[in-house]
């Protein structure tokens, strides 16, 4: 549950600096309000016991409105719905048929969540996250986000974007583990439909609070 938790919530690279990177952020905060994408993650966890690093990959569909609202539905390889509805945060695992419920002003707090969904603007990034522009790399321009709380999971998060087109997330957590997070078919909307953040726990889920 911590994987995928850090995950949703957002490297020293070799490159050629770039301005673009944080005019596109820019860009993206106040163009796009609401959206919906697919995505692919890969998870990658440090080495073990001297075995190597172990990698998992999961795909599935997001969508966000702002602010404080979004939605990751994984579909592959095991299905799990992570919901924000700007109260509270709910992680359902289907298999275990298990929903768990959190304060969602607790639980995101400096999160790549904040980078897609929870900040209205930039100037409200700026007060959670150091920005820098990052060299360009993949042939996307990036933005490093380095949270000012030091007491958290999240170590850095990079945001890469393709012109305006947000399109990569690089998660590096305090635990030595990464998640890139890469969104293709992104659809900028001025809004979507409440519904789509309504979550209510399945019949005979089991219910855990924290």
């Amino acid at each position: 549950m911590k994987r995928i938790f850090a995950a949703i919530l957002i490297a020293a690279c070799a490159g050629t600096a770039s301005a673009d990177g944080l005019k596109s952020l820019e860009s993206f905060m106040k163009g796009a309000q609401a959206g919906r994408a697919e995505f692919s993650q890969t998870v990658t966890a440090p080495p073990k016991d001297g075995q190597a690093a172990r990698t998992k990959t999961s795909s599935g569909s997001f969508e966000f409105q702002r602010p404080g609202r979004f939605k990751f539905t994984y579909k592959k390889p095991f299905e799990q719905t992570i919901v924000a509805d700007g109260q509270t945060l709910w992680l359902y695992d289907v298999d275990l048929n298990q929903v768990t419920q959190r304060s969602q002003a607790q639980a995101l707090g400096s999160t790549p969540a904040a980078l897609l969904a929870s900040a209205p603007d930039l100037a409200a990034l700026k007060a959670d996250f150091t920005l820098e522009n990052g060299p360009d790399q993949d042939g996307l321009q990036w933005v490093q986000a380095t949270p000012k709380a030091k007491d958290g999971q999240l170590k850095s998060v990079r945001v890469g974007f393709a012109g305006e087109q947000l399109a990569a997330l690089d998660i590096q957590d305090s635990f030595g583990q990464r998640s890139v997070i890469r969104f293709s078919g992104l659809q900028a909307l001025p809004s979507l439909p409440a519904s789509v953040f309504q979550f209510k726990p399945p019949a005979g889920a089991d219910v855990v609070k924290q």
